[in-house]
Formats: structure tokens, sequence, C-alpha cells
């Protein structure tokens, strides 16, 4: 019992101090997803575009911004219909938004560069 007092003494008071570290620092554990890793690694790369996206976007009246700020950064990524496993260039199916998507974006994202090559308006 009287291990357990020293050891909650110095338990709570480090976990309180790092919590505030931490936070002041805005370091959160959401980056650490599967979703969010790909989110960020696609957003960190060059994007290209091939012509059926090109189309794709003209139709839909998409523009960068948006495909960057909004359909990428808040979008979900289907891992059961990607190939995320495929080498040397993963392919993926993101949907915009997660819930009731209305745009379905197929994209292979290697090394150096994303080359987005399907948009497709689900509704």
């Amino acid at each position: 019992m009287r291990k357990l007092k020293f050891y909650l003494i110095g338990l709570i008071p480090g976990l309180i101090v790092v919590f505030f570290i931490l936070n002041q620092k805005g370091v959160g554990c959401s980056g650490y997803l599967p979703n969010s890793r790909v989110v960020a690694e696609t957003l960190s790369k060059d994007f290209r575009y091939s012509e059926n996206f090109k189309t794709g976007m003209a139709q839909n009246s998409i523009d960068d911004k948006f495909l960057k700020d909004s359909i990428i950064t808040r979008g979900f990524v289907d891992f059961d219909r990607s190939k995320a496993q495929k080498s040397p260039c993963p392919e993926y199916l993101l949907l915009y938004p997660e819930k009731n998507p209305r745009y379905e974006v197929t994209f292979e994202k290697c090394k150096d560069s994303a080359t987005f090559s399907g948009l497709k308006k689900l509704r």
C-alpha cells in the first residue's frame, strides 16, 4: 500500500506536467491513425492530375484549393477498397465527406508525387 501511494504521488503530477507541455505545443494523437497519415503524406506531395480527373473537376466545378482544403483534408480513406500494399505506388480510394459521401477520389501516392486518376460524384 505504501508503494502504491508513492507511485501515485509521482504519477499524477507527472501526467499533469506532460499534459500541459504537450498541449502548449499543439501535439495530438490523431496524426498516428492510418487515415490521418495517408492524408498528411498525400498533401506533402506534388499533385498530378490525369485527363480523366481534370475533366471530372471541370464537370463538378471543383478547383485545386477545394480539392486540397476540403476533399483530401476532410476525406476518409476506404482501406477495404484501396490497394495500400501495392508497390511502388499504393492506390487509395478517398470518400468525401465521411458520412453520406458525395465524391469518390482515386489516387496513387508515390515517393515524390500523388497522381489523381478518378473523380466520381456519387449523388
